[in-house]
């Protein structure tokens, strides 16, 4: 298992020490654009100081705690807001290479945050106006009493080692022929390792062993946590599905394919592998 502290400068809390939010660093939404500043050397998160042309509507944001030690704030704004001069809206996925680590990592936190507040204004059991629980991520019914947290979805990512060699795969989805590890998302009363034994199974046509658990990483697609494996291939021919899957093939660490994003848990895995899984 390979334990990692995501972030290097974020630290995170639900309770602002202070009510005065016109301060810090601002993850602002529209239409689950994450709004960032254009710079020669690639894009940063606003400060509220640079968000002049908003001001007005950047009223009651959701805290996330300090980052690069000053306060950090989310939010969802209409449709229809232009980006202040200087300054684009862009698709989360589009900010890879672009935003330092800590910053991607933590706009990907901010628009999970901000679609949960958006989508559980109201009670699901009984329909009335929820409420903030006080010192957690939560809504509660003052109602019924039916308290609401951030749904998170856990999905698996494995890496299939044989005879020194791993399984790389290139899914319909993926843009050009970038090629990643097999991955899909838990079903109800299933295990984690069971998960990661049908999902091969299912994808790739191949049973696997001594599955061991390697790490995690969260996922804003759209509020997914991966939990990262190794396993051992034991038996079976590689037989993509044809639906998600288009092919799958074993690599060595001297005939690497197009890997994904260096910040994602695939290509960690993938690079750990690289360096002789040390």
């Amino acid at each position: 298992m390979r334990t990692q502290n995501l972030y290097k400068n974020y630290e995170p809390a639900v309770t602002c020490e202070t009510k005065d939010y016109k301060c810090g660093y601002w993850f602002i939404f529209c239409s689950n654009k994450l709004l960032i500043v254009n710079k020669e050397s690639g894009g940063k998160i606003p400060l509220f100081s640079e968000l002049t042309a908003l001001s007005q509507v950047l009223t009651a944001p959701l805290y996330l705690g300090k980052f690069y030690g000053q306060p950090a704030y989310c939010m969802g704004i209409a449709d229809n807001t232009q980006a202040p001069e200087g300054m684009t809206f862009v698709d989360l996925r589009s900010t890879f290479g672009v935003l330092d680590e800590d910053s991607f990592l933590l706009a990907s936190k901010a628009v999970q945050v901000v679609a949960w507040e958006q989508t559980h204004r109201f009670c699901g059991k009984c329909g009335s106006l929820t409420q903030d629980l006080s010192g957690e991520r939560a809504k509660v019914c003052p109602e019924c009493g039916f308290i609401s947290y951030p749904r998170i979805c856990p999905a698996v990512i494995t890496a299939v080692f044989k005879e020194n060699k791993i399984l790389l795969a290139h899914a319909r989805s993926f843009k050009g022929d970038m090629h990643s590890l097999v991955a899909g998302f838990v079903e109800a009363g299933e295990t984690l390792e069971e998960a990661v034994e049908r999902e091969i199974m299912e994808e790739i046509g191949l049973k696997v062993k001594n599955i061991e658990y390697w790490g995690s990483q969260p996922w804003p697609y759209p509020n997914s946590l991966m939990l990262g494996f190794t396993a051992e291939y034991e038996s079976g021919e590689i037989n993509v599905d044809g639906v998600e899957i288009s092919h799958a093939q074993w690599y060595d660490v001297e005939n690497l394919p197009e890997l994904p994003p260096k910040v994602s848990i695939a290509r960690k895995i993938i690079d750990w592998y690289s360096k002789g899984r040390r």
